[in-house]
């Protein structure tokens, strides 16, 4: 906010003038606690964002999205486009998780760990901080007309942005394409991956419209979060607020009052990255970032006052009224997730990973043929479709169970073994070969027994599959 005009109007947003146009907010620096333990969880996500698409287990990217490949990986767990059931089930999760978040502890995801803020505050504004000068030489440099100085200034700025966003945008592809894949990709001429050099600039254009200049307006004007906050908390959920009896009336308006904490320094507004006064109740635009709270605490120790006029703190507190931790609303949504999560654990249990089907081919029910020895031999052929979506390659082997193994009944293909990868599918031809004597009354259900291995005498049992056999009578 302007050092001019710290007051906040509260017809129009804190970020525009009386004209309609945007304030640009630079917030002043702050130390404190809450800033302490900020920094150190967003260098904590910073870091686990650029390594964790370059963990593999199994072989395999920890989480890869591989939309182009439909094959989405999740802690060594693969799913694929079928797999969308399973999909929805951790969509519902994570909507679930942030429901109960927030109607326990407000909107913390935003002021702690959503993205926009953590690169914003963790990067973007310390490099216009080196550049630039602090909040206040920010402000000045932005009334200057240019000059010389201003032009290489902005230049330096917004190339080390660009920079910036071009890392986190070839970051933020790893999670589609692959790390390694990417790193491979980016060895290669543009033109050779031309779909992909697009998307990889158009992702660092929004990175560096959003992070280097749109930045509190998203939070404020776009983003869906921040307006359904107030369906998801009630009075009891944590917020920063303001307590309006210890502060009220502000010195400035009762000279010396010894009721009155707040001496209306408007520290609490230049903090703000949002650019709201926290003094005017909770707003859709705070972000429970707690700016205000280190910057006030500040301000309370240089005046010999206690801490916390404003604090983080359910509304019921702030008026005196006990904190009630279990209530219905963020019980509704732990017990949804519950609910959620058991039926998500089941459905991968029960998940079936390889599928047969095994279909009678379309020429002719069965074959009744003569061997060279003279006897006669009956013929089904089958066309088996084989869908396989887990981990490591099989070679599959299809054997007649135990009482068939022998003369009486063959199973016979020129693709077994049959080797199958995962998410592929593949139909192989399969003839079963067998004497009249093992049909009863022309029909006999056959228990066939389907192996992997590199070879049948080693190979270990995965499923059975029942085939009906049909013959003359």
């Amino acid at each position: 906010m302007n050092d001019e005009n710290t007051t906040v109007h509260a017809e129009r947003l804190a970020t525009t003038d009386v004209d309609g146009n945007r304030i640009y907010v630079h917030p002043e620096d702050v130390r404190g606690k809450w800033r302490d333990r900020r920094t150190l969880l967003y260098w904590t996500l910073v870091l686990i964002y650029f390594t964790l698409p370059w963990i593999h287990y199994g072989g395999k990217q920890i989480i890869l999205l591989d939309i182009f490949n439909r094959e989405f990986v999740f802690f060594g767990r693969t799913f694929f486009s079928h797999d969308s059931p399973l999909v929805f089930f951790l969509f519902l999760i994570f909507v679930l998780i942030f429901g109960f978040i927030t109607a326990q502890w407000g909107r913390i995801w935003c002021g702690w760990a959503c993205p926009q803020t953590v690169f914003i505050d963790l990067v973007y504004r310390r490099i216009e901080k080196f550049i630039e000068g602090n909040s206040r030489k920010r402000r000045s440099l932005d009334k200057e007309p240019m000059s010389v100085s201003k032009f290489f200034k902005k230049v330096a700025k917004w190339t080390l942005f660009t920079l910036v966003s071009l890392h986190l945008a070839h970051t933020f592809l790893g999670f589609f394409v692959g790390t390694r894949n990417l790193f491979f990709i980016s060895l290669n001429p543009p033109t050779e991956h031309m779909t992909l050099f697009i998307i990889m600039l158009t992702t660092t254009g929004i990175i560096l419209f959003d992070f280097g200049w749109f930045r509190e307006q998203f939070c404020i004007v776009a983003c869906p979060y921040g307006r359904m906050q107030s369906v998801m908390m009630d009075e009891h959920s944590l917020v920063v607020a303001y307590d309006v009896k210890r502060g009220e009336p502000r010195r400035n308006t009762v000279p010396r009052s010894d009721e009155a904490d707040c001496i209306d320094c408007n520290h609490c507004v230049k903090v703000c990255p949002t650019g709201i006064d926290i003094r005017k109740g909770t707003q859709l635009e705070c972000i429970s970032c707690t700016q205000c709270i280190d910057a006030c605490d500040e301000i309370m120790g240089k005046i010999g006052k206690p801490e916390g006029l404003i604090r983080y703190e359910s509304l019921a507190e702030i008026e005196g009224i006990p904190r009630k931790t279990v209530r219905p609303r963020p019980m509704i949504y732990a017990t949804a997730l519950l609910i959620t999560v058991l039926a998500f654990g089941h459905a991968l249990h029960s998940r079936n990973s390889l599928k047969v089907q095994f279909i009678r081919s379309s020429q002719s029910a069965f074959q009744d043929i003569k061997r060279p020895d003279g006897s006669r031999e009956i013929v089904n052929h089958y066309k088996v479709s084989i869908y396989y979506n887990g981990e490591q390659n099989y070679k599959l082997f299809f054997v007649p169970k135990d009482k068939y193994r022998e003369e009486r009944l063959r199973i016979v293909s020129r693709r077994i073994p049959a080797p199958i990868h995962p998410g592929k599918r593949k139909t192989i031809d399969i003839f079963f070969r067998f004497k009249k004597d093992v049909l009863e009354m022309g029909r006999k259900t056959l228990k066939v027994h389907i192996l992997t291995g590199d070879n049948l005498e080693s190979a270990k049992f995965l499923r059975e599959e029942e085939v009906k056999l049909v013959g003359p009578f």
